[in-house]
């Protein structure tokens, strides 16, 4: 369980494919932190490290992870949003985040506003799931408040700290991120669905 208050960013420093799976070499800050068998979110994915050496660490992601996450995309150099599970007791700084993408969206506008930005993305309606105005969503692990919820589209509006500590600062138009709906909305849709 996670809270989407990102940590730290990380960097991708290897991508090596092993059958249908991809072990992803991360640099980070925290690493000497990490243990092995740990749950890290990666850009709001959870995977488990299952190496560590020196300031680098390893995770293995299989194919389905892969398929419904922008995983697929990723390459050396890039900026990864890092979080540890919480702790029991811990503040709730967040929302609840269990760190399973619900499904990829895209980046289709973004606005610099007086100080802070707003980012605008799309998603596949077909999939069944909701934002609400003034719900929760998660962006590449980044908890987030929906502004301007549509049918398949949404805003959120970014303060400067979390446009500088986050990977929304290599966001271009067209940049693909991982989507996880907030909970208690898809428990909500699913009872409606079953009620109707």
């Amino acid at each position: 369980m996670f809270t989407g208050i990102i940590e730290t960013l990380g960097v991708v420093k290897d991508l090596q494919k092993e059958n249908d799976n991809l072990q992803i070499t991360i640099s980070s800050l925290i690493t000497n932190e990490l243990k092995i068998d740990q749950s890290v979110a990666h850009n709001g994915v959870c995977l488990t490290v299952v190496a560590i050496n020196n300031d680098e660490y390893t995770v293995t992601a299989i194919k389905e992870t892969i398929l419904k996450t922008n995983l697929q995309e990723w390459k050396l150099g890039d900026l990864i949003n890092l979080e540890r599970a919480m702790k029991l007791g811990d503040r709730l700084d967040g929302h609840i985040v269990q760190g399973h993408v619900d499904q990829t969206g895209v980046c289709i506008a973004i606005e610099e506003s007086n100080g802070s930005w707003y980012f605008t993305f799309e998603y596949d309606k077909n999939l069944s799931n909701i934002t609400i105005e003034k719900g929760s969503i998660t962006i590449n692990g980044v908890s987030l408040t929906v502004v301007n919820s549509k049918v398949n589209e949404f805003s959120v509006a970014i303060i400067p700290y979390t446009f500088e500590n986050t990977n929304f600062k290599t966001f271009k138009i067209g940049t693909k991120i991982n989507l996880e709906f907030d909970i208690l909305g898809k428990y909500l849709s699913k009872l409606n669905d079953l009620y109707k």
